[in-house]
Order: C-alpha cells, then structure tokens, then sequence
C-alpha cells in the first residue's frame, strides 16, 4: 500500500510539473505542437487503412525447390534460370507480366511476392496476405511424391488461415515441371492432395482446440474432403518454368487484377 500511495504522489507531482511546463509555452508554439501531433496520427491512420483495403498482390507460395523463384522471372521478364534457385529473402517486384509487354494500350501493372517455402521463414507468408489478391502454390510434380507430407501441411495450413478463408482469396495449386517425362500429372496431384488432406482433416479432429493453430476447419463433416468444398476458389493447374510454358499462372494473375478492378 505504500508503494501505491508514492507511485500516486510521484505522478500528480509529474502531472503538475507538465502542466506548469505547457503554460510556460506561448500559445501560438503549443498550438503548432498539437496541429503536427493531430496530422501526422491521421497521415498514420490513412496509410495503415490503405494498406488493408488495397488487394493488389499475388503470392507464390510452396516448398522450398517447387520452382517459386523460377516463375516469378518467367512472369515478370521472360528469364530462365537452370537449376534450383533457393529464395532467403521474398523477391518482390511490380511490373507487366512478360507475356503483355509488347501489347499496346494501357495495361495495368501486377504485384508479384514469391515467399521463401523454407520452413524457418513460412511466417513471412502472413505479412502479405492481407494484401494478396490471390495465391499460386507452387508444386514440385517431378519431386511431387517424395515432398507429399509436406506439401500437404504447408497447403493445409494456407489454406485453412482466417486472412485466406473470410476474404475467399483464389488459390491456384500450380504443378510446375510437367515438362519432364517423370512428372506427375495435375490430376494425380489433385487426388494425393484431397486424399491427403483428408487424413490430415481427421487426424487434427482428434486434437483439442488448444492445440491446433489453423483458424477454420476444412471440408464439410461426414464428407470425404475435395477441394470443390473450399469457401475459397481452388484449382489446379500446371506450368513449366524453365521453358517459359507459365499460361496458367499468367492467366490466374489476369483474373485477380480484373477482380481488383471490380473491388
């Protein structure tokens, strides 16, 4: 109780000492003072309210080796890059898709984020997402089999978040590598994945609440799983990065920025 009653006595001494302070100030400096303190806390909230309503990107999601990085040069200038080119940091550019550069008119320009799919940086995903017009998840369908469990929790966890669900945002699963004569195609990979994700969906239905971080169940109960029950558009599609064969997910990019321009 003494230590209350001085933190008490110790404030109303600072709160008089503010007071004598704001009245040794001229008026006209005191006035100026509160204006800037008043403008800048709106320019704050103006930029904070923009940033929420403006959906105007594209994620590219998916493990680390799917191909990610790969697609976001091929859709921004045509580039191929051999080889596995592994993202520790997003790559993160404004620009017309390749495929439109040299179409006259006006033409708007597409937000792309590719999100490293290293595990230890997954969370960067959710810095994005209340901006993203729509998600490319990218699958490895050379490595497809190898790589199910994971690619199952990573597209599991997507797609079950708050900021994906309540906003419907599309979700295209984008088989990339189909090129290759060993690839899976996008409907064995559609399969393995609503299979999948159907155990996934019971086994979590055994835990407690506490312990599972996903934000909305999946599927409709007593039903076996298809992505056809996401509030959520999904679909799948395929592409090949290295040889620039990307007209699936440049159409999926071509979508989003015409319902950007309906919002």
């Amino acid at each position: 109780m003494e230590g209350i009653e001085q933190w008490k006595t110790e404030a109303q001494q600072w709160l008089r000492q503010g007071i004598e302070y704001a009245h040794q100030i001229p008026p006209t400096q005191l006035y100026a003072a509160v204006a800037v303190l008043l403008f800048t806390t709106l320019l704050l909230l103006i930029i904070r309210l923009l940033k929420r309503t403006k959906s105007n990107t594209i994620v590219l999601s998916g493990l680390s080796g799917s191909g990610k990085t790969v697609l976001f040069y091929q859709l921004r200038d045509g580039s191929s890059h051999q080889g596995t080119v592994t993202s520790m940091e997003p790559n993160e550019g404004t620009f017309l898709l390749h495929s439109e550069s040299a179409k006259k008119g006006k033409i708007k320009p597409v937000h792309v984020v590719d999100v490293p799919g290293h595990s230890r940086l997954r969370p960067k995903l959710d810095e994005f997402l209340p901006q993203a017009a729509g998600i490319v998840f990218v699958v490895d369908a050379l490595e497809f089999l190898p790589n199910l469990s994971a690619v199952t929790e990573y597209l599991y966890d997507i797609l079950t978040k708050a900021s994906v669900v309540k906003r419907k945002l599309p979700v295209l699963i984008c088989c990339n590598k189909t090129d290759k004569v060993t690839a899976h195609t996008k409907e064995f990979i559609r399969k393995q994945l609503e299979k999948e994700i159907e155990k996934l969906r019971v086994s979590r239905s055994g835990v407690s609440d506490a312990d599972i971080a996903n934000d909305y169940a999946l599927g409709i109960p007593g039903e076996v799983f298809s992505f056809s029950q996401c509030i959520n558009k999904v679909t799948v599609g395929e592409a090949s990065g290295l040889i620039g064969d990307i007209s699936q997910p440049t159409d999926c990019l071509k979508n989003s920025r015409k319902m950007q321009g309906t919002t």
